[in-house]
C-alpha cells in the first residue's frame, strides 16, 4: 500500500521510511511561526519551562509576524507588540517583522508565502489555526497551542499523530463567477464543521491545477473549518513559478502514490457549482447566493488571510469598476505587498486602488483588522445590529466584533456584487 503526500512528508520529518495513520512520532520542525496574539504567552511559557536565560532551538527557524491588533490605540494590544520587540532583541531574531517599520509585512499566513518560508516537503507549525494555509505549497502545516509552541521553541520537536487523509477532486473548468472560496464553502456545506476532524484534506483535479497560488491558499486556509488538521496541494508548475526567487535553496517534492489509502474521497464538477455563502453563524451553513439574494446587509468587507490576497481584489475590481457602492465597503489588503500591488495593477484603465476609491470604498493598511473582532477602534469592526457579508473565514457570534451582529461568508465577487446592489447578490448575475 502506498502513502499519501502528507504521510510521506511526516515520514521524512520523523526520519522514518514509512508511516501510517494513527502512528505517533517525533517531528523535527522546519519553521515555527507566531504573532502578537499568541506570541507573548508562548514566550512566557517557554521562559518558565526552559529558563529566563535560555536560547531558542534555532533562531533562524522562528518567524514572528505581528498582524492581528496593529493599527489600534489599545494599550493591551500595543503592550503585546512591545513584548515581541523585546524578545526579538534578546534572542537576536532576524525573522521578526516589526510594525511601524519597513519590515512590517501584514497578515502572517500571506507573509509566510511572500517571504519564502513556505517550502515544499517541510513541516511548519504556527500558533494560529489558519497556519494550514501554507499547505497550498505541498508541505505539512498546522496550528498548535501556546504550550506546544513553547516546547517547539525550546527543542525544535513536537509529538504528533499521523492523520488520515481525505481527497477532494475538482474536475472541469472554473466558471468566471466561481472562486476557491466557493469551492471550500461547498465542501463545508457537504461535510460540516466536523466532517474532517483531525484529517489531512488533499485537493487535486483540473480545476485546482488552474488556480493561482493565492487562490489555492484560500482552500487550504479554511481546511481547519471542517475540523481538519491540515490542507495540502501537491507542487506543480504554478507552485514552482511562484517560489522562484523566494525560496532559498532547493526543496523536495512529494506526491501521493496511486494506491495510497484515503479515509474518504469526494469528487466535484465545477461547471455545475454556483456561488454560495455561509449564513450566520457557522461556516457550514451553506446557501446558494441566488437563494438568499436580496437579504438585508449593512456592511461589506474584503480582507483577511482568506480574502485579502491580490486575487480577491482583482475579483472585486471586475465588479466595482465604474460603479458606486450602496453600502459601507471595507478594503483590507492582507500584506504590504498586496497593498503595493493595489497601486500598481490596473483594470479598465485605472489602478485597483483607484477603482475602489472611486466606487466609495474605504481602504485600510494591511493587517487582520476586523477578522478577529479586535479593539473598539478596529477598522471595519461590526456593531450591534450589523449584518456583514465578508471574505473572512469564520462567522461565529462575535467573530468580527459584536455578538449581536451576523456575518455571511462569501467570495470577493459576491461581496462586491452585494456592495453594488445594496443587498446580498449573486455575482453570476452581475457578470
Amino acid at each position: 500500500m502506498g502513502m499519501t503526500i502528507t504521510e510521506k512528508i511526516l515520514a521524512k520529518s520523523a526520519g522514518k521510511s514509512r508511516l501510517t495513520p494513527g502512528e505517533n512520532v517525533w517531528l523535527n520542525v522546519d519553521v515555527l511561526m507566531t504573532h502578537d496574539v499568541c506570541g507573548p504567552p508562548t514566550i512566557e511559557i517557554w521562559k518558565k519551562e526552559f529558563g529566563s536565560e535560555a536560547k531558542i532551538w534555532d533562531k533562524d527557524k522562528l518567524v514572528i509576524f505581528p498582524d492581528h491588533y496593529i493599527f489600534t490605540e489599545n494599550v493591551h494590544a500595543n503592550r503585546n507588540v512591545e513584548m515581541l520587540r523585546k524578545f526579538a532583541r534578546e534572542q537576536e531574531l532576524k525573522n521578526y517583522y516589526d510594525p511601524g517599520t519597513e519590515r512590517y509585512k501584514g497578515v502572517c499566513h500571506i507573509a509566510l508565502a511572500e517571504e519564502g518560508f513556505n517550502v515544499p516537503g517541510t513541516v511548519l507549525f504556527g500558533t494560529d489555526s489558519h497556519t494550514c494555509t501554507s499547505g497550498a505549497f505541498g508541505m505539512f502545516s498546522t496550528g498548535v497551542g501556546n504550550t506546544d509552541a513553547a516546547f517547539i521553541m525550546g527543542t525544535g520537536k513536537i509529538w504528533e499523530k499521523v492523520p488520515e487523509s481525505i481527497k477532494f477532486t475538482f474536475n472541469g473548468k472554473m466558471p468566471e463567477y466561481l472562486t476557491a472560496k466557493d469551492l471550500i464553502l461547498h465542501i463545508l456545506g457537504d461535510i460540516g464543521t466536523d466532517g474532517a476532524t483531525y484529517c489531512a484534506m488533499e485537493f487535486d483535479g483540473e480545476a485546482i491545477e488552474s488556480l493561482s497560488m493565492y487562490e489555492r491558499m484560500t482552500l487550504t486556509n479554511m481546511a481547519i473549518e471542517t475540523g481538519a488538521i491540515s490542507g495540502i496541494i501537491a507542487v506543480d508548475k504554478v507552485t514552482e513559478e511562484y517560489l522562484e526567487g523566494k525560496v532559498r535553496g532547493g526543496y523536495e517534492v512529494f506526491r501521493s502514490d496511486s494506491d495510497a489509502k484515503y479515509l474518504k474521497t469526494y469528487s466535484y464538477d465545477v461547471s455545475k457549482l454556483k456561488p454560495v455563502v455561509a449564513q450566520p453563524h457557522s461556516p457550514d451553513k451553506r446557501a446558494l447566493a441566488g437563494e438568499v439574494s436580496g437579504t438585508k446587509v449593512t456592511k461589506c468587507y474584503i480582507g483577511s488571510c482568506t480574502g485579502g490576497k491580490i486575487t480577491d481584489f482583482r475579483f472585486a475590481a471586475r465588479i466595482l469598476s465604474g460603479k458606486k457602492v450602496k453600502l459601507p465597503t471595507y478594503i483590507v489588503p492582507g500584506s504590504t505587498s498586496v497593498a503595493k500591488m493595489l497601486t500598481e495593477e490596473t483594470y479598465d484603465g485605472a489602478t485597483l486602488k483607484e477603482i475602489f476609491l472611486k466606487a466609495g470604498c474605504m481602504i485600510a493598511p494591511p493587517s487582520c483588522a476586523a477578522c478577529l473582532g479586535g479593539p473598539s477602534d478596529t477598522f471595519g469592526r461590526s456593531v450591534d445590529g450589523d449584518v456583514v457579508v465578508s471574505t473572512t473565514n469564520r462567522n461565529f457570534p462575535g467573530r468580527m466584533g459584536s455578538k449581536n451582529a451576523g456575518v455571511y461568508l462569501a467570495s470577493a465577487l459576491t461581496v462586491a456584487a452585494t456592495a453594488v446592489k445594496g443587498s446580498l447578490a449573486d455575482p453570476a448575475e452581475c457578470m
